[in-house]
């Protein structure tokens, strides 16, 4: 029997595997970075073992030192949760080699699966249908457009799509280059690119005696950069005999590499409706829950369980029952490029019936070294439309203060007629962002009401006296004062003011929005009514950070400061990050054109363009690869 689990991970995954382990009376031992010293899951876990340094390489991507803390700490198991090591072979043996128990699959299975190209030879030999890879060499204009992809690692990271033949040397180049980086292994292979297909998923479940189940489907059609946002089960608007295609090809390809515990078979499926083989990912997946709500089981439990030994049940899994459906919600700005977001969280409350699985905590800091996901909302209901609808709802009732996230594209997306009928693909981003993050005039309105409901509660709590003094004097003046004025910046930079004067009824009314009627102001609400509809706005402020409803504000001083003068053409890091890789030959007098990739940024796991903003040359060169660089800081210039 398994007494104490170290989960060689952070975040929500390894809270997700202590709160299984507490009900199954498992002790628990947490690993941490310097970054995640105080964080959520090292606080819960009942011992806890530092990793020097922040960066991955240094600490979560250590096998060495996570087998020493297992030891140190006296585990005898290892949950690798998802991500950095946990489908590692070699961090497998040496788990096991240490006396230890692997809460995962055999390092054979982990090994047949890790490379995408020698799965697909597998998976060819047991008759599992795939897309046959292509020679680069030997791709057409008719073979257009292709996929380049990393033979290891996933999320999206050494992934191109190319529609060009011209362009295909120069994308193979760089998903090597990315591969190397983020996988240590630059290998890459090419295969046709699917417009029109959804992504699908079986989850298998299989143990040490010969079972083993296939717990339906998923869908994770809405992907944005080929990383996951969306996904439910089952997955929607499948015929019959495509499903028990999914479910025979998924059991085979466990079979084949006698897979252990459970794994997610992914597949693609076109628009006609015929399957292709993806990949196999040898461990938990992050939409493991969607699939625990339908057929109300704990796969982690699971794990535990087979880990030990453990038969599963001979006569199968529990039948499924209704729909459920998660959404991820990141810190992260989708109308730019998705860029990640980094600074504090100083509250984050989901209400209503859903379930929460997060790694973070009001007061989290949100850094750039990790995942910018900040949780996971999962709803669950009878039917597919109550269990969208609930989502929808939940998260645009939450209160997420702190760096911008992806809140309302989420909401805007579950709400779409495309995504509630079920017809979507994974070029669903790709035609319907601009709609999704475009601002409605409705959207304008709120965000107006909001502003000002922001101002008055602010009068409030910065002046408690005011009301007093008005009713001890009756609020007379000899000549009419001037309003008051104060100034904000919303999330785009734009400058906004609100003017309001001290009414005699002691309470703050607006000057600058005549129309709207105020209901009630207290330092933490304000009831506004404008044409004839009263709202709620719940404020809450953290310094000069100011939450309104929906919407975040930035408080100004009253006498705005000097602007600081930037050289026409300077390049400034959108986001804190680091400086991977240069463009081949970049240097200072470098010619380069408008759109051009100068160099590539990474933060949160993702890589970001930055590119020329125009034909010119290059005049200032500030930055080297490997180099740390934060907010605002100058990369290079280009004259015109």
């Amino acid at each position: 029997m398994i007494h104490s689990v170290l989960v060689a991970n952070r975040g929500e995954i390894a809270r997700r595997v202590m709160r299984t382990c507490r009900e199954l009376g498992i002790a628990t031992v947490a690993v941490h970075s310097d970054a995640d010293a105080q964080a959520p899951h090292v606080r819960e876990a009942d011992a806890a073992v530092r990793l020097p340094g922040d960066a991955p390489a240094d600490t979560y991507l250590r096998g060495d030192l996570l087998v020493a803390a297992a030891r140190a700490a006296g585990a005898d198991a290892v949950h690798p949760g998802y991500g950095f090591l946990s489908e590692n072979a070699g961090f497998a043996r040496a788990v096991q080699d240490a006396g230890l128990v692997w809460i995962g699959p055999p390092q054979d299975a982990i090994e047949a699966m890790a490379s995408k190209t020698r799965a697909k030879k597998l998976m060819a030999e047991a008759h599992v249908p795939l897309l046959a890879p292509l020679d680069p060499e030997e791709v057409t204009d008719a073979d257009l457009p292709v996929l380049v992809k990393a033979a290891a690692g996933g999320g999206g990271r050494g992934m191109r799509v190319v529609r060009e033949r011209a362009a295909l040397a120069g994308e193979i180049e760089a998903a090597r280059a990315e591969a190397a980086s983020a996988f240590g292994d630059g290998e890459v292979f090419v295969e046709p690119y699917v417009e029109d297909g959804r992504h699908v998923e079986v989850q298998v479940l299989a143990d040490a005696h010969g079972t083993v189940w296939t717990l339906g489907t998923r869908d994770c059609s809405l992907q944005r950069r080929h990383q996951k946002v969306v996904e439910e089960a089952p997955a929607p608007g499948l015929e019959d005999g495509l499903r028990a295609t999914l479910a025979d090809a998924a059991r085979a390809a466990a079979r084949a590499v006698d897979y252990r515990g459970a794994g997610t078979v992914e597949f693609l499926v076109s628009g006609q409706g015929r399957p292709y083989f993806l990949e196999m990912n040898t461990r938990l997946q992050v939409e493991h829950p969607v699939t625990e709500c339908v057929y109300g089981l704990d796969l982690v439990a699971h794990q535990i369980q087979v880990a030990e030994g453990a038969p599963l049940p001979a006569d199968g899994p529990p039948p499924p029952r209704g729909h459920a459906v998660e959404a991820r919600l990141y810190a992260e700005d989708p109308a730019h490029d998705w860029q990640p977001q980094t600074g504090t969280l100083w509250r984050l409350d989901v209400p209503g019936d859903v379930r929460v699985d997060s790694g973070v905590a009001d007061g989290s800091e949100i850094g750039v070294h990790y995942d910018p996901m900040l949780a996971k909302v999962i709803a669950c209901a009878p039917t597919r439309s109550a269990a969208v609808r609930k989502l929808a709802r939940a998260l645009e009732q939450a209160r997420v203060h702190g760096p911008a996230t992806n809140r309302d594209l989420l909401v805007r997306s579950l709400r779409h007629p495309d995504f509630t009928a079920a017809v979507m693909d994974t070029g669903f981003y790709a035609l319907h962002l601009a709609e999704l993050t475009s601002p409605t005039d409705a959207d304008a309105d709120d965000a107006a009401r909001a502003l000002l409901a922001a101002a008055l509660a602010q009068a409030v709590r910065d002046e408690p006296a005011r009301p007093r003094v008005a009713a001890r004097t009756g609020g007379w003046r000899n000549l009419a004062s001037a309003p008051h004025l104060r100034r904000y910046a919303d999330r785009d930079g734009t400058e906004h003011e609100v003017r309001y004067v001290w009414g005699r009824d002691g309470r703050p009314a607006p000057v600058s929005a005549p129309e709207v009627r105020v209901v009630t102001v207290r330092a933490d609400a304000v009831v506004l009514e404008s044409g004839g509809v009263r709202r709620r706005y719940p404020v809450a402020a953290y310094g000069d950070r100011v939450f309104a409803g929906a919407h975040a504000f930035t408080a100004l001083p009253r006498l705005p400061e000097p602007e600081d003068v930037t050289e026409p053409g300077s390049l400034l890091a959108a986001m804190p990050g680091t400086v991977v890789r240069l463009a081949e030959g970049l240097r200072e007098g470098s010619t380069v054109t408008a759109g051009q990739t100068l160099l590539w940024l990474e933060a949160m796991k993702m890589e970001h363009r930055v590119a020329a903003p125009a034909d010119g040359r290059v005049t200032a060169l500030h930055v080297a690869e490997g180099q740390q660089v934060d907010v605002g800081t100058l990369l290079a210039v280009v004259a015109e």
